[in-house]
C-alpha cells in the first residue's frame, strides 16, 4: 500500500510539473471581469514584522532585513508551501504603507521572474489557488504606480496560473478553500471559467460531507469554521455577481454555520480560542457574519460542543464536549471544561492558545490540560495526547455533560466529564453562575467518585501516593494585558484591565492560591507573550473534594463605561 501511494504521489508530482511548464509558457493573458476586492483581513503587526525582515514559518524564525521571502529555507517543502501560498500579502496590505507596498511588489514580481514559467515550488493545486486568490484580491495594492509592461506581465502570470489550476484543480480534493479559489479565479479572470461548474458541484458535495447538520465541523476548531464561512460566502457572492445559480447545499450550509459562530462570539467580537484556533483579526468575525446575510441568532445550547453564558458586558465560553479523535484531533487540545471570560472589549480569563506556530515543543505543551483554564490532575491531561507520529488524541472523556439554566438572578452552567475516571476513579464537575448584570462569575469545581468501582480505583491511586492525596490544580490563565497582584493577606487577587475595570478573585480556602507565570500564544507574534495565571492547588484526600471561587467586578471607571462591548444585537435573543 505504501509503494502504491508513493507511485501515485510521484505521478501526481510529474503531472503537476508537466502542466505547470505548459501553462507557464503559454501565450495567454486575461483581464478582470469585475473590480477586485480584498477577501481577507491581514494583521498589521505581521506586516510590520515582514518589513523588518522578521519571518516565522512552521515554527522556525528567520531574521534578515534583506532576505526575500523566496530565499527562506527554499529546500523545506512545508515552509516553501507557506511562502508560495502568499498569505503574507494580506498582512502587507493590512499595513498599507509605501514600504509595505514596495516589499509586496518586489516579492510578487520576483516570483514571476523566478517561477512564473512553471519552474520551482508552488505549482500545486492548493498552493496555486491560495496564491491566485491573494494576488487577485490585492491587485490594486500591487499594481498601483506600475507601468503597462509590468501590469501586462502580472495579468499574464494570473492567466497562466489560472490555466494550470483549471487543469489540476481536482488534485486539491474536496478542500473547501481550494474549490473556492477555483471559483474565485474562474469568475474574476476573463476566459478562465471552464472549471467553475465542476468546482461548484464539488463544493456543494464538500458542504454536505464536511459540515454536520448542526453547522459544526469534526475538528471543533472555531477559527477553521470561520474560514469555511468566509470561503462559502465568497463563492456565493461571486456566483451571484456572475448571474449563476447558487446550489442550495451551499446556501443552506452558510445558514447552519452562522448561528454556531454567533454562539462562539465573545462580547468583544472575538472568537473563542479552542482546539488550535485563534480569536481572529479585529472585526473579522463580525464582517463574516454580516457578509453572510443570515440573521439567525445563537439559539443552540452547545453549538459545536461549546456552552456560552452572556449577560450585559460579559461573556463566558466553555469547552463543553469531548475533544475530537482520529485525524480530526491533529490540532485538538485536552481542554474539556476550559473556560474563557471577556468583559467589554477586554479578555480577562483565557486559554494559552495554540503553540503550533512556535514549533513542536510549544505545540505539544499548548495542547495539554494545564494550558487551559480548567481543573487538571497533576502530571496528566484529561485526554491522552497520543504516542503516534500524528499525535492524535486518545482516551478522551467518554461522557461530557452540559446543562444551561436561567433565572432572574443570572444564568447557570452545570458541566462534568469523566476524563480521569479510568485512571483515578474521579469525575470532574464544574458549576458556573454568571450574574444577570454580568458583574460576577461564581464557580465550583468538584472531584468525586461515582460508585464502588471508582472508589476502589481512587483507593489504589491514593495508596500509591503514600496517602498524601491526588494532587490537582485549577488554573485561570490571564490575558497578558491584565495586571494582577495578591492582596496583603493573600486571601484574594486583584485584576486590573486596561479599560480601567478592577475584578477581584476570591476562593473558599479549600486550596492554596498562588499567582504564577503563564504564556499567551497568538497569531501575529514572533514569540509567546508573557502572562500570569491564578492557580488553586490542593490534594484530593477523600471521595469528594470541592473548591469554590468567584470573580467579581469591584470597580468601573469612566473609561470602562465608555468602553462598551461591540454588541451583536442578535445576542439579545440569546439572553432572553
Amino acid at each position: 500500500m505504501a509503494q502504491s501511494t508513493t507511485w501515485r504521489d510521484r505521478l501526481a508530482a510529474y503531472l503537476d510539473r508537466h502542466h505547470a511548464r505548459r501553462a507557464g509558457r503559454a501565450r495567454v493573458t486575461t483581464a478582470f471581469t469585475m473590480p477586485p476586492e480584498p477577501r481577507r483581513i491581514g494583521l498589521v503587526v505581521k506586516g510590520q514584522q515582514l518589513i523588518a525582515g522578521e519571518f516565522l514559518f512552521s515554527g522556525r524564525r528567520f531574521s534578515h532585513p534583506a532576505l526575500s521571502v523566496w530565499d527562506i529555507a527554499p529546500n523545506d517543502a512545508v515552509i516553501a508551501a507557506t511562502a508560495h501560498g502568499c498569505d503574507w500579502l494580506d498582512d502587507l496590505a493590512a499595513l498599507g504603507t509605501e514600504p509595505a507596498r514596495a516589499r509586496a511588489q518586489g516579492w510578487v514580481f520576483d516570483w514571476i521572474k523566478r517561477y512564473g514559467a512553471g519552474d520551482g515550488p508552488g505549482w500545486q493545486a492548493r498552493i496555486t489557488a491560495k496564491r491566485l486568490g491573494a494576488w487577485i484580491s490585492h491587485s490594486d495594492f500591487l499594481l498601483r504606480g506600475q507601468d503597462k509592461r509590468t501590469v501586462d506581465a502580472f495579468m499574464q502570470s494570473l492567466a497562466r496560473q489560472a490555466r494550470f489550476l483549471g487543469r489540476r484543480w481536482q488534485r486539491g480534493g474536496d478542500d473547501i478553500a481550494t474549490l473556492t479559489g477555483v471559483i474565485h479565479a474562474g469568475l474574476m479572470l476573463d476566459g478562465m471559467a471552464a472549471p467553475v461548474d465542476g468546482a461548484v458541484k464539488a463544493l456543494a458535495v464538500a458542504c454536505q460531507s464536511q459540515i454536520d447538520a448542526t453547522g459544526g465541523i469534526p475538528t471543533r476548531n472555531p477559527a477553521t469554521l470561520l474560514a469555511i464561512l468566509g470561503d462559502l460566502t465568497t463563492s456565493q457572492q461571486m456566483l451571484t455577481a456572475a448571474g449563476r445559480p447558487v446550489p442550495a447545499r451551499i446556501s443552506d450550509t452558510i445558514a447552519r454555520i452562522v448561528p454556531v459562530l454567533r454562539g462562539l462570539r465573545h462580547v468583544d467580537g472575538g472568537l473563542a480560542r479552542f482546539h488550535g484556533g485563534g480569536r481572529g483579526g479585529d472585526g473579522q468575525l463580525d464582517a463574516a457574519l454580516a457578509a453572510s446575510g443570515v440573521k439567525t441568532p445563537a439559539t443552540h445550547v452547545t453549538p459545536m460542543g461549546y456552552a456560552r453564558l452572556i449577560a450585559a458586558r460579559s461573556s463566558v465560553i466553555v469547552d463543553a464536549a469531548a475533544p475530537p479523535m482520529g485525524v480530526a484531533s491533529v490540532d485538538a487540545h485536552a481542554s474539556t471544561l476550559g473556560l474563557e471570560l471577556t468583559s467589554g472589549r477586554r479578555p480577562l480569563i483565557v486559554n494559552c492558545g495554540s503553540g503550533a506556530r512556535f514549533g513542536d515543543e510549544w505545540r505539544r505543551a499548548s495542547r495539554a490540560t494545564p494550558s487551559h483554564s480548567t481543573l487538571g490532575l497533576d502530571g496528566v491531561s484529561s485526554s491522552n495526547l497520543g504516542q503516534t507520529r500524528e499525535e492524535w488524541l486518545s482516551d478522551v472523556p467518554g461522557t461530557v455533560r452540559a446543562e444551561v439554566s436561567a433565572d432572574p438572578t443570572g444564568r447557570r452552567l452545570d458541566l462534568s466529564h469523566n476524563g480521569y475516571q479510568r485512571s483515578h476513579g474521579l469525575t470532574h464537575a464544574r458549576m458556573l453562575n454568571l450574574s444577570a448584570d454580568g458583574r460576577a462569575l461564581t464557580g465550583e469545581d468538584l472531584l468525586t467518585t461515582l460508585g464502588p468501582q471508582d472508589e476502589a480505583q481512587f483507593d489504589r491511586v491514593f495508596d500509591r501516593t503514600l496517602r498524601a492525596g491526588i494532587g490537582f490544580s485549577i488554573r485561570f490563565h490571564l490575558h497578558p494585558d491584565v495586571t494582577c497582584a495578591l492582596t496583603r493577606d493573600n486571601s484574594a487577587v486583584s485584576l486590573w484591565l486596561k479599560s480601567g475595570e478592577i475584578w477581584m478573585f476570591h476562593h473558599d480556602g479549600a486550596a492554596q492560591m498562588t499567582v504564577s507565570p503563564s504564556v499567551y500564544l497568538e497569531n501575529g507574534q514572533l514569540k509567546p507573550r508573557s502572562a500570569q495565571q491564578v492557580v488553586l492547588s490542593g490534594s484530593a484526600l477523600a471521595y469528594a473534594t470541592r473548591v469554590r471561587w468567584s470573580l467579581a467586578k469591584a470597580e468601573d471607571t469612566p473609561l470602562a463605561v465608555r468602553d462598551l462591548a461591540r454588541a451583536d444585537p442578535l445576542d439579545k435573543a440569546y439572553q432572553t
